[in-house]
């Protein structure tokens, strides 16, 4: 198991951390942010000026899954993670990674108010080292507080929150230790087993009156995609397609989809690559769309989106390929895909 503390600058993550490591028999401090110093001194410096922030990159990401699996097999856990995590798609992204692994999350977020934030950021002890004192530092902690105060909504409905304003760190992590013990903070994703080998997947596009196609927002990884997903062992796609709508929306279609596109997707390291079929299963009438179901454990939104809207909202690949599939659908005739581009 992982308990993940979160929060920004000033909310005590590293020093409660140190605190339930006493309180929590058998657990070991796991900081993820080793993993982005050792990326810097391993990356070409020109990768790092390309990002933010080490969690912008995709191989910080895995590595964090990685690393807690394999420390996971030489000690018994729990894993401590004293780290910020704001932005909802890479939790999705490290959390549903750990759900696959069937590693459990408790995830608890150590809150304060800005003004006791600013107030301890501004007496945060001088870092030895630092070649403009602790200016930088302090200038750092403080840039992070509109991000947090932007990712607030979210965190709180996603983790048990400990508020530490008034809180002693040993306090702090009695309040982390009960969380844990009672269950508090666990995250209920769907542990959907990381692929082995090429995959066979079927997603169905559903529309309103008004055109606009229906997108999901999935829990357990980042972005937007159709409702859909792998195809069983000796399933038919389209019925695949069928029992997924009604596993995620809880909508029974009237009528088997029609194939509208056929993609082959490209191995790309770590991925495996595989078919990707998209479905056409027709206008939701206004009954349907209200009696939506959503489960929790896999799906936090739905939306009803343009054509330009999905461009914003969904990565490149799937984008490629909802665009070729609307014009299919215009045309009346499926489309054979290879990586994206259709064979002619």
């Amino acid at each position: 198991m992982i308990v993940w503390l979160n929060g920004t600058f000033g909310a005590g993550k590293t020093t409660v951390a140190h605190e339930v490591l006493d309180l929590l028999p058998g657990s070991t401090l796991y900081d993820p942010e080793l993993l982005g110093g050792g990326l810097r001194l391993m990356l070409p410096a020109k990768r790092f000026e390309e990002v933010d922030d080490y969690q912008d990159l995709p191989s910080w990401r895995r590595m964090v899954v990685d690393t807690a699996a394999a420390l996971l097999t030489e000690v018994p856990g729990p894993l401590v993670t004293p780290m910020a995590l704001l932005r909802q798609e890479y939790r999705d992204e490290i959390f549903g990674s750990l759900a696959a692994r069937r590693i459990p999350v408790r995830h608890v977020l150590l809150h304060a108010e800005e003004t006791i934030l600013r107030e301890r950021i501004a007496h945060r002890e001088e870092k030895p080292g630092d070649p403009e004192g602790n200016a930088s530092v302090r200038r750092w902690c403080l840039e992070h507080l509109g991000p947090y105060a932007h990712a607030l909504d979210w965190l709180k409905s996603d983790a048990h929150v400990v508020d530490t304003t008034a809180l002693t760190p040993r306090q702090a992590a009695e309040r982390v230790v009960e969380a844990v013990r009672t269950g508090a903070g666990a995250c209920d994703i769907v542990q959907t087993p990381e692929p082995t080998a090429e995959t066979l997947a079927a997603g169905v596009l559903l529309f309103d009156d008004q055109d606009r196609v229906l997108l999901v927002d999935p829990t357990y990884k980042p972005g937007w995609e159709f409702p859909g997903g792998i195809v069983e062992p000796g399933e038919a796609p389209a019925h695949a397609g069928v029992r997924e709508v009604a596993e995620e929306l809880g909508i029974q279609l009237p009528h088997p989809p029609k194939l509208l596109v056929l993609d082959w997707e490209a191995p790309k390291p770590p991925g495996f690559g595989g078919l990707r079929l998209l479905f056409d299963g027709g206008t939701l009438t206004e009954d349907t769309i209200r009696e939506l179901l959503l489960p929790g454990s896999e799906l936090r939104a739905w939306r009803f989106v343009t054509e330009s809207e999905a461009e914003t909202m969904l990565p490149p690949v799937r984008w490629n390929r909802l665009r070729w599939a609307l014009r299919a659908r215009e045309r009346g005739c499926p489309l054979h895909l290879e990586a994206g581009v259709p064979l002619t």
